[in-house]
């Protein structure tokens, strides 16, 4: 079987993408990507090609966008250019040369896949300058809409970026990844599939690729800075793999069997890590509680990242995890890229979100009957207010209703987050207690401490929401007229 066969027969296996769908070809001029053009032309599908100018190699990049312009000629295809300047988003950024032009391709391949998926499809054709002209398609795929969901696997009438990481990649990706020290997900090498990503090539040799290329009498382009082994990937292309290949000649094919293995080990590896999660896990409230003595009882450092990798934590703060289970309740670890901290309260860790120190202050004035807060952590909290003439009425006392002594009440009242130094008189106490001790009396978390309200009167708290309500406004035998405040969540 030839290659275009196996390359037709590899996308149907795998469901990569479909003949209606519309194609962004990442070509940089070189024999990968150009065999990549060849066989989506010879295959039939429609695409269109993009190029992104790195501005590394002086007149040499300028030589790769002009070939790749010239190719989409040949083709009769939309071609997309975009210049970057580099070396300045890379020392702006702080990263290395080859991280930031990966980071600016698919930024890049990102924004193309968005207008490509809008109501108005676009044509990109930089043949002058670097800037980006665009003009409406009047052509049959306007008429055919689109239904692009970069999350899904495939979906009719999607647009993919194709590019053309093949085998001999995949396996360098693998090395490094396992000297670099990425763990299982990272020996599995490039993913097939990511988002809008495709990439067809992976399971074809480059030599495969070479051969095809003279088969059909190819032009490309050849970079220079493939040679250079200042870059991680050529040391490894040029140097180490060849070194290896002379005291194990199959390495290549044996690192390719490797990666498919510590594929299907890795699916039988997210189920465990799945059941175990369900276990351990239990979702309170917006916040992930899990029992510290269950989850050591495992002595798997892997479980554990598992667990919060998910909430921004690096495979690093597992030791900073380890020694928070035998810390004392109140002390955490904050995430380095998302707002969640792993907070130990008693026998638990509580994975949750760090709530706004500033609160919204809601004036309540006498004819207010209703209240709805509606900052993002107290959706679906309504307080109902209610005046009851009585006499000998025996207040409720559940944590959603506060009965009040409404003749002690005057109006405005205040609704407003707790703050440090708040203090008022626990109901059937006589003398003030700060909240701070009360919350650590009444053994809640940090984030239940976060997210508690009071209600309060000329600097007086009358009410600690959901807890207790102050002493001095108790309702009593000489009680005429009751302020009924009842707290109702949906």
């Amino acid at each position: 079987m030839n290659l275009l066969q196996r390359f037709k027969e590899f996308i149907q296996q795998q469901d990569l993408f479909h003949q209606k769908d519309k194609l962004i070809v990442a070509v940089s001029g070189g024999v990968d990507s150009v065999v990549l053009c060849e066989l989506c032309k010879q295959s039939g599908y429609d695409f269109t090609i993009a190029h992104c100018n790195f501005q590394l190699r002086g007149q040499e990049s300028e030589r790769d966008e002009e070939f790749v312009r010239e190719l989409g000629k040949e083709y009769n295809v939309e071609v997309l250019v975009k210049k970057f300047d580099t070396e300045k988003y890379a020392e702006e950024n702080k990263k290395g040369i080859q991280e930031a032009a990966r980071d600016l391709r698919y930024e890049w391949f990102g924004e193309i896949i968005s207008r490509q998926s809008a109501p108005d499809s676009y044509r990109v054709v930089n043949r002058q300058t670097s800037n980006v002209k665009r003009e409406t398609v009047n052509d049959k795929r306007q008429n055919e809409g689109s239904s692009h969901d970069p999350t899904t696997h495939h979906s009719p009438l999607t647009t993919h970026v194709l590019t053309a990481h093949h085998a001999d990649d995949n396996i360098e990706t693998a090395m490094m990844n396992f000297f670099r020290g990425t763990g299982l997900h990272g020996l599995e090498g490039i993913p097939l599939i990511h988002q809008y990503i495709r990439r067809p090539l992976l399971p074809f040799w480059k030599k495969e690729l070479i051969r095809f290329a003279k088969e059909n009498k190819l032009e490309f382009v050849e970079d220079s800075s493939n040679q250079s082994v200042k870059y991680t990937r050529n040391l490894f292309r040029n140097e180490i793999i060849p070194l290896i290949s002379k005291v194990y000649p199959q390495v290549k094919t044996n690192l390719q069997d490797n990666i498919n293995r510590f594929g299907e080990i890795r699916k039988l590896y997210q189920i465990s890590v799945d059941e175990i999660k369900k276990k351990l896990c239990k979702v309170k409230n917006g916040e992930v509680h899990i029992p510290v003595k269950q989850l050591m009882a495992y002595h798997n450092r892997a479980l554990i990242f598992e667990i919060i990798s998910g909430y921004g934590f690096t495979e690093k703060q597992v030791d900073e995890v380890i020694k928070l289970t035998e810390a004392g309740s109140g002390k955490f670890i904050q995430s380095p890229t998302t707002p969640h901290r792993i907070i130990k309260f008693r026998n638990w860790l509580i994975i949750s979100k760090e709530q706004p120190e500033d609160g919204e202050i809601i004036i309540i004035d006498e004819k207010t009957k209703n209240v709805q807060l509606s900052i993002p952590i107290a959706i679906g909290i309504n307080f109902q207010f209610s005046i009851l003439q009585t006499t000998n009425y025996k207040p409720e006392t559940t944590n959603s209703i506060a009965c009040i002594d409404a003749d002690e009440i005057t109006f405005p009242l205040i609704l407003r987050k707790w703050k440090q130094g708040d203090y008022f008189y626990p109901l059937g106490m006589k003398k003030k207690k700060k909240l701070a001790r009360f919350f650590i009396d009444q053994k809640l978390s940090k984030t239940e401490k976060e997210k508690t309200w009071v209600i309060e009167m000329n600097k007086k708290i009358i009410w600690v929401v959901g807890m207790r309500i102050d002493d001095r406004f108790r309702v009593t035998e000489k009680t005429k007229k009751i302020l009924k405040i009842s707290l109702e969540t949906s």
